[in-house]
């Protein structure tokens, strides 16, 4: 390996540095705060776990995600967490005994084997909120409200839009149309592609109904604004409650959001099944204009801690802090001291730099009278004059 080389770091593997290191660390410590005037509790879950343990209820996408290495104490499979979710839900499940509702807040970094986007890194700072112990739109309201104030918090809230699905109306149909697993895995696969033409031909060729097939070749068109919900209540007129259900619960959530959020713009995509794995009801995401991806995203996954021994109602988001950190609106900077100190070991100086450094002011004081330190942006120096040492502007 050449010298240049070794200063490579992996394919979409990103490090942050100064000034950008401090931008993310004030914003961790912002929604930290926010999340606990919501009362929101913080966790540090582990950067490793049994691999089984990562894995319950999430499918496959999170286990191509998944670092894997073994255990050098026990020889067992272990994983580097890919997400957080898991690991939160297995807290509320085993560690934690209350019987209402539960909120957790967390912010770590994760790994990815691959980017889960073109956009993203591969080492994301994941940060989020979890509610368990509640099933109603309340809870869902109160998750989707949380992570539109982080949003705001992070100024990254121009033109923002949130996109609202229900997995619940996907799987009711599948449940009538009793499509074998070959079928149905073939027409998620048309259906996330919004391939209308092969979605045709592959209603063509089936032996599903007419009315089946006139259901099938609809979902992927019921795309837009609050009106595709008294759409798809005309479309699937006749098909089992359970997706009227779901309906009515898009149509009371997205009520209240509006309330709440008059200026957000909502967009319902009903054949919107990211995370159909283990999301088992409503499923969100946020988006504005200047990120091709979802800033935020999130769902509820009532059944992630069945595998745990208890299976609560859940619901939660979780961002990338990073990126939210590059998308922000640049804040004014709060005016601040930076004050250069000589080279001395004079008592009454480094108490008066003892009593700056506890204001909250940068102090940094000259390890040599020889040598210059270029690398500070100083607004002050500490000079002495007569037996005092004082202030002066730069």
């Amino acid at each position: 390996m050449s010298l240049a080389e070794r200063w490579l770091l992996p394919d979409g593997v990103k490090e942050v540095l100064p000034p950008q290191a401090q931008q993310v660390e004030t914003a961790r410590r912002r929604l930290l705060d926010l999340y606990d005037s919501w009362g929101y509790e913080l966790v540090m879950t582990p950067l490793i776990e049994h691999l089984n343990s990562l894995l319950v209820g999430v499918g496959r996408d999170l286990e191509l995600s998944t670092f894997k290495v073994t255990d050098q104490l026990t020889g067992r499979m272990m994983g580097i967490r890919a997400d957080i979710t898991q690991q939160v839900a297995r807290i509320d499940a085993n560690h934690l005994s209350y019987q209402g509702p539960v909120r957790l807040c967390y912010c770590s970094t994760v790994l990815h084997t691959l980017p889960a986007n073109p956009l993203a890194s591969r080492n994301p700072l994941q940060v989020g909120a979890e509610l368990f112990g509640h099933s109603g739109v309340a809870s869902d309201v109160e998750i989707i409200s949380l992570m539109v104030e982080t949003l705001n918090a992070m100024q990254v809230n121009q033109e923002l839009s949130l996109d609202l699905g229900h997995v619940g109306i996907y799987s009711g149909l599948m449940g009538e149309a009793a499509l074998n697993a070959d079928q149905e895995a073939e027409y998620f696969e048309l259906l996330q592609r919004k391939d209308l033409p092969e979605i045709g031909r592959f209603l063509a060729e089936s032996d599903l109904d007419e009315r089946m097939k006139r259901y099938l070749a609809v979902l992927p068109t019921l795309h837009g604004g609050r009106e595709v919900l008294q759409q798809a209540r005309e479309c699937f007129a006749g098909v089992e409650q359970t997706i009227i259900e779901a309906l009515d619960y898009l149509d009371a959530l997205a009520e209240q959001i509006s309330q709440r959020y008059p200026q957000l713009d909502l967009y319902f995509d009903l054949s919107e099944l990211r995370g159909y794995n283990y999301h088992t009801g409503v499923v969100f995401a946020a988006y504005v204009p200047a990120f091709g991806q979802a800033v935020a995203k999130g769902g509820r996954y009532d059944e992630v801690g069945r595998d745990f021994g208890r299976a609560r109602p859940a619901t939660g988001f979780s961002a990338d802090l990073k990126t939210l950190v590059g998308l922000a609106a640049t804040p004014s900077k709060p005016a601040r001291k930076v004050v250069r100190v000589p080279a001395v070991e004079d008592s009454a100086a480094l108490e008066v730099v003892a009593k700056l450094r506890a204001q909250g002011e940068r102090v940094v004081q000259l390890l040599d009278s020889a040598v210059v330190e270029d690398a500070q942006q100083f607004t002050h120096q500490l000079v002495q004059q007569d037996d005092t040492w004082v202030l002066k502007s730069l």
